[in-house]
Parts: structure tokens; C-alpha cells; sequence
């Protein structure tokens, strides 16, 4: 695998299913952007040992885009990594990479913005900075900018 998948602090792997491929007979794009979620959700995961908690104060996506570089069929296993480009004071900038087992390469690149939001209220809330530390403290201090 190539060094900038393998060498992600996340990375996830799932199977292609029957199901993900659409009309064209592929994976439909709506899929790639699934697997990012997954690794979104894995990345908390082991940022908090699993002991995750979407209470009150949940992270949300603010915004995200993929370019889709090759098609992914069925059969194929896929791994998708996460990582942090930059913390920012409000919104933290990821970037997901999914990689093909069967091209032997990289088929999506993606990138989001997470911000925290109050689910009591229904609106933004400000980067609570006990997960500014965490970030910190799983990704490294490389992710200040």
C-alpha cells in the first residue's frame, strides 16, 4: 500500500458489496462519501478509546467535497484513511483517502470541515477546547497552522 495510506493515524477497511455498485456498474458516488463517514466515525473512536459519547455537543459536517479518480467495482476490498490537515479556532479540516486493493491504488480523495454543533440549541457552538486537545494530543501539534 502506499506510504501515505498506510502511515495514516486511521485507516479503515471494508469490502465492496453487490449493492454499493449503481446503474453504471460501479460503486455509486454516494458510497465513497459513506466510507469517509465511517472513517470520520472510526477516527473519534480512537481518538476517545471507543468510549465516544455524541452527547449534547456533537461534531457535524460543515462541508465536504471528493474527487472520484477511478471506479471501484464489486469485488474489492477498500481502505479509507482519515486525517486531520488543520485545526482550526472553530472547524477541524480533514482529508479522506480511499484506496483500492484490486487497482492497487488510490480512487478517491476527499476533503471536510467538521465544527461542533449544539444539539439542544440547533446551531453552531464553539470548538469546545477539550477537543482541541484531543486532536492535539492524537494527530500532533502539525496540525496547528
Amino acid at each position: 500500500m502506499r506510504d501515505n495510506i498506510s502511515n495514516s493515524y486511521v485507516a479503515l477497511e471494508l469490502p465492496v458489496q453487490w449493492g454499493d455498485m449503481d446503474a453504471a456498474q460501479h460503486v455509486n458516488n454516494t458510497v465513497y462519501l459513506r466510507w469517509i463517514e465511517s472513517a470520520r466515525i472510526e477516527m473519534f473512536q480512537k481518538m476517545h478509546e471507543g468510549e465516544f459519547d455524541s452527547n449534547r455537543i456533537v461534531p457535524i459536517l460543515a462541508w465536504q467535497d471528493c474527487k472520484y479518480i477511478f471506479p471501484v467495482t464489486y469485488p474489492d476490498q477498500v481502505v479509507i484513511s482519515l486525517d486531520i490537515i488543520e485545526l482550526l479556532e472553530d472547524r477541524v479540516l480533514c482529508e479522506g483517502k480511499i484506496y483500492s486493493k484490486k487497482h492497487k491504488g488510490i480512487v478517491a480523495i476527499s476533503q471536510s470541515l467538521l465544527m461542533a454543533y449544539d444539539m439542544k440549541e440547533l446551531k453552531k457552538y464553539p470548538f469546545p477546547q477539550t477537543w482541541r486537545k484531543t486532536f492535539i494530543d492524537f494527530y500532533g501539534e502539525s496540525i496547528l497552522k
